[in-house]
């Protein structure tokens, strides 16, 4: 791809928790590049998505919820969600339509109010909410913060999102590309694998177990025969936590392997093999190294 008449912007993808931003940046980029799922606050790092739309490349900055920190960890995710929309060049707000989250809400309209970037917001999940009621939330919340466009989108199905992708595509300044074309994320392989066997992870146990438990990287190496070796460590916070991602005969954590293994498969279209692994530790959401193999910036 030349130089000549390119386009590449950053757009900061943010909302309340839940909102559907992770399954927005997936449908912008055509493939699934951010983890999903119904446990609200799923996202953790900065994770990018590449999305391309004829000649211009869209950086989707995919920040956490932004919500009201209490510890450590929850401060970290707060920071590198406003760290994204620092140097956007449109910033995208993603309410959902149905829960709308008021209470989270109002915090970050008054935040946005004024910031000098280009405002869109879209209302997500617009397949499952009424008509008059959205026109009325749109006009609610384009006074509150001066959206200089409003787009009415269902992440999951897909209405409304070519329409919103070709907006943010022309509001891109001219450049090269920052990435490769067949890049769609900046996440590497090991960050990726571990993110996928989190998100079966919580996919598989719901509310069994709480958000206080993370996937550390621990060995990735391809082996000679080309497939892939990958070692995995499940961290809980309590000693009573382990049997419930065990289960019965250790059916649950070869259940979760299981799953994430034939993603990561599908994913990068080699053979792995995926080694999990529990370990009990009461601090781990205190410990530093943690938050940098999660993509985070450790907050005091």
């Amino acid at each position: 791809m030349s130089t000549e008449n390119t386009f590449c912007g950053v757009v900061a993808v943010i909302g309340a928790p839940n909102a559907g931003k992770s399954t927005l940046v997936n449908a912008l980029v055509g493939q699934k590049v951010a983890i999903t799922s119904a446990k609200a606050q799923t996202t953790r790092a900065r994770l990018l998505g590449i999305a391309l739309h004829g000649n211009v490349q869209i950086i989707l900055a995919d920040t956490p919820g932004i919500f009201a920190p209490k510890r450590r960890l929850d401060r970290a995710m707060v920071n590198a969600a406003w760290e994204g929309a620092q140097e956007a060049d449109a910033i995208l707000l993603v309410v959902d339509a149905v829960k709308q989250r008021r209470h989270e809400l109002e915090p970050l309209l008054d935040a946005l109010k004024d910031r000098p970037e280009r405002k869109l917001l879209c209302l997500n999940k617009v397949d499952v909410s009424k008509k008059e009621p959205l026109l009325a939330l749109a006009e609610d919340l384009s006074g509150k913060a001066g959206f200089d466009e409003v787009f009415f989108v269902s992440a999951l199905t897909g209405d409304g999102v070519p329409e919103l992708k070709a907006r943010l595509a022309e509001l891109m300044p001219e450049g090269p590309w920052h990435y490769p074309e067949d890049q769609v994320s900046d996440a590497s392989e090991r960050l990726l694998a571990a993110e996928i066997t989190r998100e079966q992870l919580y996919r598989q146990l719901h509310d069994e177990l709480p958000y206080d438990s993370a996937v550390r990287p621990e060995s990735y190496r391809y082996r000679k025969d080309g497939s892939l070796e990958v070692h995995q460590q499940i961290v809980v916070g309590r000693e009573s936590q382990r049997p419930i991602v065990l289960g019965k005969r250790g059916s649950r954590i070869k259940a979760i392997g299981e799953a994430a293994r034939k993603e990561l498969a599908d994913q990068l279209g080699v053979k792995v093999h995926l080694f999990l692994h529990v370990k009990v530790d009461e601090k781990w959401s205190e410990n530093r190294e943690i938050f940098e193999e999660m993509g985070l910036d450790w907050v005091k």
